[in-house]
């Protein structure tokens, strides 16, 4: 290993030469009380900045083993540490040192939610830190003097300030800690006390704007609170007893005025698969990890998809037992999504009827009378839901405005008056018995067997012609696979570009599992088996610093939208 004065002399050596030179500074160097480890260099500075490690001991950081001595809080410690570095390069990092990303220090953003990242690394013995340096030039001629000042004045800053635990506020690191530790403990409960979700009183569910995740502070901000009917209370570790309401499983209906909040309660369900940061408002706003939201895509992509369900009879004789299209409409497209959810495992389906078909959602009764089933294919969701709780156990979270037939199918019905729930289920059931639906059911027998898939591997094909493989995230809705575009846009419960460039990797590493018995969802799992044994490192044979973790779901939606992708039902 080389010492630290050796990379100043490199330094100096290589000032005012092309930036090429820069690539003699790759290496590990003994610094005082860190290892520095340069894994990459840029080739220019306008490219992506050039990835670095610090290493250094367990002992000299000061950190005690209670801080990551379980999964949960071990994510949180490092979630935490990951914040601290972001915000404290941020401050002492010097702007403008040239050409490009020159001078840049940075690492993996963190955003509302806690995920496990590969940005930062703990075991019983070191500390391992992930980040990005933009080498410094004027042009492309390296500016030594201002790289040796990254490296030697600002960068230990920044390890002292973010990396030691006497630098830090010890209360802020151990409620950051604790919060998702009790997160945690919850989402563990949910199975016991038969429900699919739980909404701490208290929990502040709007956010700032569509685009801006952190809590609403400024207006009427209205704290959350249960309808005495749906409120529990559970234990958690660190914070005691905490109580709220849970969503039961079954068939919840979320009903109410426009801009009462029906589809913001829905939202907060549906992030609340990802623990979330102390102050965020929906800190125990918790799901369950199965929840996948389903909405209509018009366009998109379906591949050898079982949809006969909800979609039969098409004219022309139309196979929709294993049907495919390029440009799938919205009611065809709905079906697929729900299709395939329950394929990989989904335990709940969270729709909006605002992203839904409505054709896919409700036939009401004058309707039918104009259209006889005979002449329409798609059978609504309201004659299906009850047979997923009932055949599968699969629970729906349905907001609905505009449709009072779904009353028969409730078992729930939440009405959101001015942000806050009521327990409308007695209403709801006068209602029914007062005007009974004169609508026909459109099915009979039962839902069938989800049939799955196993996926080609030749069709998973990453590179371009003869060039090497090509992957690359184009922030959170994008992934650049191969010669082609896959396109997450509506999927909703992807928060971190980190996570679509860890996705994207994956789909890549997925190949090693496929052959021609495996099914996707085995596939997946398979994959999903490694990196819970060995981390998402696997992803990459590089110590890559910006991956964060995904669920099986979101994976599977990516693969699902490779428009090359080919696949065959199993048998």
């Amino acid at each position: 290993m080389k010492k630290d004065s050796d990379l100043r002399l490199n330094l100096q050596r290589i000032d005012g030469k092309g930036y090429k030179a820069y690539k003699d500074i790759k290496g590990r160097y003994n610094f005082k009380n860190y290892e520095l480890i340069i894994d990459h260099v840029q080739g220019d500075p306008f490219a992506l900045p050039s990835r670095v490690r610090i290493v250094m001991s367990m002992a000299e950081s000061g950190f005690g083993p209670n801080l990551y001595s379980n999964k949960s809080r071990k994510t949180a410690f490092c979630d935490f540490i990951t914040r601290s570095f972001h915000l404290t390069a941020k401050r002492i990092t010097v702007k403008n040192r040239g050409s490009g990303k020159s001078g840049l220090i940075t690492i993996d953003h963190p955003g509302q939610e806690i995920l496990e990242r590969t940005s930062v690394l703990v075991n019983n013995s070191h500390l391992e830190v992930r980040f990005v340096m933009g080498f410094p030039a004027f042009g492309r001629r390296i500016a030594g003097k201002h790289a040796e000042e990254m490296f030697f004045e600002e960068l230990p800053k920044i390890v002292c300030e973010s990396l030691y635990l006497s630098a830090l506020d010890e209360s802020k690191l151990n409620r950051h800690i604790e919060t998702s530790e009790d997160a945690d403990a919850i989402r563990r409960q949910l199975s016991d006390i038969h429900c699919i979700a739980f909404i701490a009183d208290g929990a502040i569910l709007p956010r700032k704007t569509g685009i801006d995740p952190r809590p609403l502070e400024n207006g009427d901000v209205i704290p959350f609170k249960s309808p005495k009917s749906y409120l529990v209370e559970l234990s958690v570790p660190n914070a005691g007893i905490i109580k709220g309401m849970g969503i039961p499983t079954g068939i919840t209906l979320i009903v109410g005025g426009g801009y009462h909040g029906k589809s913001t309660l829905l939202s907060a369900v549906e992030m609340g698969i990802y623990n979330h940061i102390p102050g965020d408002g929906r800190e125990f706003v918790i799901s369950h990890p199965d929840a996948v939201k389903i909405r209509a895509e018009d366009g998109r992509r379906v591949e050898k998809v079982w949809i006969t369900p909800f979609i039969s009879n098409l004219p022309f004789q139309r196979d929709t037992t294993a049907f495919s299209t390029d440009d799938a409409s919205g009611s065809t497209s709905q079906a697929a999504n729900i299709m395939e959810a329950l394929e990989i495992g989904a335990a709940c389906l969270l729709i909006d009827e605002d992203t839904s078909a409505t054709n896919f959602m409700i036939r009401d009764q004058r309707m039918q009378m104009l259209v006889s089933k005979d002449n329409e294919p798609i059978t609504p969701f309201i004659d299906r839901i009850r047979q997923l709780k009932d055949e599968f156990r699969v629970s729906t979270i349905l907001v609905i405005g505009g449709c009072g037939d779904y009353f028969d199918v409730a078992d729930n019905v939440i009405c959101m008056n001015c942000y806050l729930p009521e327990d409308v289920i007695n209403q709801t059931t006068e209602i029914v018995n007062k005007y009974p639906t004169d609508r026909i059911k459109e099915v009979s027998g039962k839902f069938g067997s989800v049939i799955h898939r196993i996926p080609d591997n030749k069709s998973i094909d990453p590179s371009r012609d003869r060039h090497a493989v090509k992957i690359s995230e184009k922030g959170v809705n994008g992934i650049v696979f191969g010669k082609h575009m896959i396109d997450l846009g509506s999927i909703e419960q992807l928060v971190s570009s980190s996570q679509t460039r860890a996705i994207g990797d994956a789909i890549n590493l997925c190949k090693k599992y496929i052959n021609t018995e495996q099914s996707l969802k085995d596939v997946l799992e398979m994959l999903l088996t490694e990196i819970n044994k060995n981390g998402l490192s696997v992803l990459n044979s590089n110590p890559m610093g910006n991956y964060a973790q995904f669920r099986k779901y979101e994976l599977a939606a990516a693969i699902n939208r490779l428009r090359t992708l080919k696949m065959d039902q199993k048998k």
